[in-house]
């Protein structure tokens, strides 16, 4: 009984602190001329500094996605479609993400505190 619940315990411990740094972000863009940052189905608007994964759908070879802020610049190419997974360790500040292109109509930010 004691081993059982000692394993219990050391489960509910480490948990959290798995699901701690598995924070995925979807990005997309296109078909039309729309670009979006998603957590589950709220738009990112503020976030906690740490490590986050970005999945990016980049739907139109006439897009891209393209991220920057403190410490980052990630994009996906303008000619190419599909999907790209990236990790990336955001720090406090402000992060923008736009379509390069048409990045006057297609554009977003959130904060990182």
């Amino acid at each position: 009984m004691k081993i059982v619940l000692l394993a219990a315990l050391c489960a509910a411990i480490a948990a959290p602190a798995a699901l701690a740094g598995s924070t995925t972000l979807t990005g997309t863009v296109g078909p039309g001329f729309t670009i979006t940052l998603k957590q589950g189905s709220k738009t990112v608007k503020t976030l906690k500094a740490g490590t986050y994964t970005f999945k990016i759908s980049d739907k139109s070879n006439i897009h891209n996605f393209h991220l920057t802020g403190p410490g980052v610049n990630k994009k996906t190419s303008v000619s190419g479609t599909g999907t790209v997974t990236w990790t990336l360790k955001l720090a406090k500040g402000t992060y923008k993400y736009v379509c390069d292109p048409h990045k006057t109509i297609m554009h977003g930010s959130f904060t990182v505190s």
